[in-house]
């Protein structure tokens, strides 16, 4: 397992969108950036995965190489689920190493839908797809962006757990507008205003996942609930 030691930090302000602001990655473990829609949490992560903003960025950015799962699963409609998952090696011209793939196919629960195209698949199977792919590249440092927002409940809890499982011991930054994923799935949770940016305290316990219904979690959602609310 590969793990960021780098710094890996944003410092600076995009005017008109978000505040001056720093933020620090800490190596090995999970940062949930939490913020209302609009307040520039994606655009941070696409800083750091050193992508197009459309924005006016003063400031720096240090990073790693960074695998990255967006909003949308991306799949290639063409593809079969192993090719998707392999593709990566494919556009670097490599062979897609495939014990691995199959490996990661069946961490995500999607044994025997190798196969498979994208239209053949259900959306929360899509995500695994993509959550696979995303494994399958190995960086030190893994970008999440919402991946889980257009998923029901149960599958928005299923999926997230078993990404936080898989991802343990990456450094991974998550982007959420959701209190309650962010209680669950953060090490370290970031809340971004129009103002910048501010920790808030983990919910004591166990590591990620978090049971949804701990105490300590539920106060934790209804506290942040309440600053995403001021």
């Amino acid at each position: 397992m590969r793990v960021a030691r780098a710094v890996i930090r944003v410092a600076g302000e995009a005017p008109g969108l978000f505040a001056p602001l720093v933020l620090d990655l800490a190596p090995g473990l999970t940062t949930c950036l939490l913020g209302a829609s609009g307040v520039g949490k994606s655009t941070l992560l696409r800083l750091l995965a050193r992508l197009p903003t459309g924005v006016a960025f003063r400031g720096t950015v240090v990073t790693a190489p960074c695998a990255l799962m967006g909003q949308d699963a991306g799949l290639f409609p063409w593809l079969t689920v192993a090719q998707n998952v392999g593709l990566g090696a494919r556009l670097r011209g490599a062979r897609p190493d495939g014990a691995q793939v199959a490996r990661l196919i069946a961490a995500v629960g999607l044994d025997g839908l190798d196969r498979r195209l994208p239209a053949q698949l259900s959306g929360g199977q899509r995500q695994r797809a993509a959550l696979a792919r995303t494994l399958a590249e190995d960086r030190p440092l893994v970008l999440l962006d919402e991946p889980f927002s257009a998923l029901d409940t149960r599958l928005r809890l299923q999926i997230g757990d078993m990404a936080a499982r898989l991802l343990w011991g990456r450094t991974v930054l998550i982007v959420t507008h959701d209190p309650a994923e962010a209680a669950r799935l953060g090490d370290r949770i970031a809340v971004m205003t129009p103002a910048g940016l501010s920790d808030h305290p983990a919910p004591p316990g166990p590591a990620p996942p978090r049971d949804h219904d701990a105490p300590a979690v539920l106060a934790a959602q209804a506290a942040l609930t309440g600053r995403l609310l001021a």
